[in-house]
């Protein structure tokens, strides 16, 4: 079986616009695909991301749809940009879901993170002990899971436009031994490094707040610099990935951000604990 197809934001983005149009002009999926003679569960994996959608069926759609110029070379420039391939690529049979695309999309990473260092801020030997203790029976494929966790992080030093990443750890966070003494020292001084670069703000939350907005797990928002973009929420836990994109679960996910953020340690303070942290 053929590995998964992952979709970009340009295919998201592509997917969306399609069904917008189809539904303005009116128009079922059913009776869209009649006029091709494609099957309805075309056009649906098509609105839904879950087929590609080539460069020739989306013109053929937009004719459909009455979609004239400049909005339909928009939409066929997305086409073809959608079929481009990106790093990820190589690795989507360990990929499970759309989050690393949006991700490597996105001007601006919010993450609360009560249990580990984010992904974006680990060192190798942190992310390979927490990938070996998830998943013991599958030790073979660490060393490629380690390799697509690297490959993420390029996006916080990239050239272009790297996003602007703000992130709250809990304090516990700091004082979990993950890999042992050795392995956590690096860690920290990695953190305290990453706190440096002007597109990284960390904030560590006291242990000493009791009842604050992140007690219901981890959290990243995700937000784009397109407009036709929305937001993303994300939370990961042991039954999968939840990914949250109606307007009012975003902005729910967006107010308790906030207030952890004024909760926290401000990022002159965290840094100084994590320094103290990493020197114990």
């Amino acid at each position: 079986m053929p590995p998964a197809y992952i979709p970009s934001v340009r295919a998201r983005r592509l997917a969306r616009s399609l069904r917008e149009y189809r539904e303005a002009a009116g128009l079922t999926m059913a009776a869209t695909a009649a006029s091709f003679g494609w099957s309805t569960a075309k056009v649906g994996h098509i609105e839904s991301c879950r087929n590609k959608a080539s460069v020739e069926d989306v013109a053929l759609m937009l004719g459909l749809y009455g979609v004239n110029s400049p909005a339909s070379a928009e939409l066929l420039a997305l086409a073809s940009e959608a079929e481009r391939r990106n790093w990820w690529t190589d690795y989507v049979d360990l990929i499970d879901g759309p989050y690393i695309p949006l991700e490597d999309a996105a001007s601006e990473i919010d993450g609360w993170a009560p249990q580990v260092i984010p992904g974006l801020l680990q060192t190798q030997d942190y992310a390979r002990e927490i990938f070996t203790a998830a998943a013991p029976d599958h030790v073979d494929e660490v060393e490629r899971w380690l390799k697509v966790r690297m490959l993420r992080q390029t996006l916080l030093t990239r050239a272009q436009d790297p996003p602007r990443v703000r992130v709250v750890l809990d304090e516990a966070v700091l004082e979990r031994p993950i890999g042992g003494a050795d392995v956590m020292r690096d860690q920290l001084y990695r953190l305290a490094a990453d706190a440096r670069r002007p597109n990284v703000t960390i904030q560590i939350l006291p242990k000493a707040i009791g009842t604050h907005a992140g007690l219901e797990g981890g959290l990243i928002v995700l937000r784009f610099a397109e407009p036709a973009d929305p937001d993303v929420g994300y939370h990961e836990g042991f039954h999968g990935a939840t990914y949250l994109e109606r307007p009012q679960q975003v902005a729910r996910c967006n107010v308790a951000m906030e207030r952890l953020r004024q909760d926290a340690l401000t990022p002159q303070e965290s840094a100084a604990l994590i320094d103290a942290a990493a020197k114990r």
